[in-house]
């Protein structure tokens, strides 16, 4: 994997004949120490139709400096980026592409602008002569990467740019205050915020090259588009203006279960990187974010036509099943560790903290490869392209013209009789395998009434969030005795390996037995978790 560090950043600009204060004394900045000039060179790489640009990330390939090579920036929140950085090659290389190939797809990244900075460069201390952030000043000229081969070409016959930067980036612990203290005194001394969200942006304006030809902008979450099609995005703001006139009363249900779609479809596309990295809990968030999406198609059939989104709906369930072969492992060895740190030190007989984590990583490799293979494989692929072609033509329905309200409160009640139908069956099945099999259905149930619920908040406010609540509190119990189910399989298993290695598996026994208690307790309140969130005036509350 890819070097990555943290960028937290201020940018600015400034005319050229802005002076640059004295940061001495700001803060805790005890001194400025010069740190040189360097010239660097990069070329940024995009799709054509810059799909890159539209979601903030950046890609270049740069000499010069202390940091030649390739470089992958991605965003994390305003002013903080993760930056990948792999040695020099001369195509992008593939730890870095398949970072991106959730925006990219199956498009080829091409040059598209080339950069030619000169920086100097200006390090703040503090009195011990700790770094505490650096100011970088930078004097760029832009070319559009095509025939930009030495310094005074223009690309493709379109006029380079020039331009005056200033970089604020924090290296030590200086923190949000030092970033805003030190933005105050360039503020005062005549330089202003950068109009755009990094070079590549306003490179890309100022050389005629931007997909809109608008001012560059720096976009937040919900703004950046799930495709680099300015045409998508265009053409759903006028579906949303017209349904909401055919509504007249506010948004339609067209308008609330696409804003939902969407915003899946969001975080899955964006989750990619973070999954592949590794990061902690985009697992489990992309995981939700499929099952939340595949719901939303099968509860709200009146909306979306169930012909089109049925076949996208199994290739979702195919990857939540993958992404729970990590998932499901994490949830599970988590609760097998905490449950043996709760039995005091007479009952842990044998190397059972030992036996555990070698069950744990074995199974983690082998996860985590197949995660990896699934993401780089064309099924995926193909599941990514057939979302972004969702988003561009949604299959809507008659209903999706009437208002939002009245569909959606239909939606999640029916969804809630599916509900009732299943937990009422569980709780009158035979103990043992038959209910456990029963409670599970139940389980999934309410967690598809919980999401229909919460896709339904923007039309049916307060009471539709209380009802996703209380739905969620009979989801968590059915949950944790699924849970418990599937840790007894584990825990048997268990103590068979360490009987045949001789290690003898009382403990493991002994947990089993704690799980089958807890499930037990979980079934025995279920009665009045259910009898509480079924109650007739939360349905009512529902009614528009």
């Amino acid at each position: 994997m890819a070097d990555t560090v943290r960028e937290i950043e201020r940018k600015y600009e400034a005319d050229d004949d802005t002076r640059l204060p004295d940061l001495a004394g700001i803060d805790r900045v005890a001194a400025v120490a010069e740190a040189g000039t360097e010239d660097l060179d990069a070329v940024y790489y995009d799709t054509a139709d810059q799909r890159l640009a539209a979601a903030g990330i950046t890609l270049r390939r740069r000499t010069g400096g202390r940091d030649a090579g390739w470089h992958l920036k991605l965003p994390v929140a305003p002013g903080v980026r993760d930056e990948l950085r792999a040695p020099l090659s001369e195509t992008p290389p593939p730890e870095l592409t398949a970072l991106v190939r959730s925006r990219v797809l199956d498009g080829e990244l091409v040059a598209v602008v080339r950069l030619r900075t000169r920086r100097t460069v200006r390090v703040l201390k503090d009195a011990a002569g700790t770094p505490l952030a650096e100011v970088a000043e930078d004097a760029v000229r832009a070319w559009p990467a095509a025939g930009a081969v030495d310094a005074g070409t223009a690309g493709a016959g379109r006029p380079g740019a020039r331009w005056r930067e200033i970089e604020v980036e924090l290296v030590g612990d200086g923190g949000a205050g030092l970033l805003d203290e030190v933005g105050r005194v360039l503020t005062a001394a005549g330089v202003r915020p950068a109009s755009a969200a990094s070079k590549l942006a306003r490179a890309l304006a100022e050389t005629g090259q931007s997909r809109d030809g608008a001012a560059p902008h720096t976009a937040g979450p919900d703004e950046r588009p799930i495709h680099g099609s300015g045409k998508a995005a265009a053409r759903a703001k006028a579906r949303g203006k017209g349904a909401g006139k055919r509504g007249k009363k506010g948004p339609t249900a067209g308008d609330v279960v696409l804003r939902y779609a969407r915003e899946q479809v969001r975080v899955i596309i964006e989750l990619d990187p973070a999954v592949r990295r590794d990061l902690p809990d985009a697992v489990h968030r992309m995981r939700v974010a499929t099952r939340r999406l595949r719901s939303a198609f099968r509860s709200y059939t009146k909306v979306l036509d169930r012909a089109a989104t049925q076949p996208i709906g199994v290739e979702l369930k195919w990857l939540a099943a993958e992404l729970g072969v990590e998932r499901d492992r994490e949830v599970l060895t988590e609760r097998l560790r905490e449950g043996l740190a709760e039995l005091p030190g007479t009952l842990r007989l044998g190397p059972v903290d030992a036996r555990l984590r070698i069950w744990s990583e074995r199974r983690r490799a082998g996860a985590r490869d197949r995660l990896l293979d699934v993401l780089d494989g064309p099924r995926y692929l193909a599941l990514l392209k057939t979302l972004h072609a969702f988003l561009e033509e949604p299959p809507l329905r008659r209903a999706a013209g009437r208002p939002a309200p009245e569909v959606a409160a239909g939606a999640v009640l029916k969804d809630y009789r599916r509900l009732a139908r299943r937990t009422e069956a569980a709780l009158a099945a035979p103990s043992g395998r038959e209910r456990d099999e029963a409670l599970h259905g139940a389980r999934k149930a309410a967690k598809r009434t919980r999401y229909a619920a919460e896709a339904a908040r923007p039309a049916l406010g307060r009471p539709a969030k209380k009802f996703a609540k209380r739905t969620k509190r009979v989801q968590q119990l059915l949950g944790d005795h699924q849970d418990s189910v599937v840790a007894r399989g584990e825990l048997r298993e268990l103590a068979t390996q360490a009987q045949r290695a001789g290690e003898g598996g009382f403990t493991f026994g002994l947990l089993y037995g704690r799980e089958e208690a807890l499930a037990a307790d979980r079934e025995r309140a279920l009665p009045d978790v259910w009898r509480k969130a079924s109650r007739r005036k939360h349905r009512a509350a529902l009614r528009p």
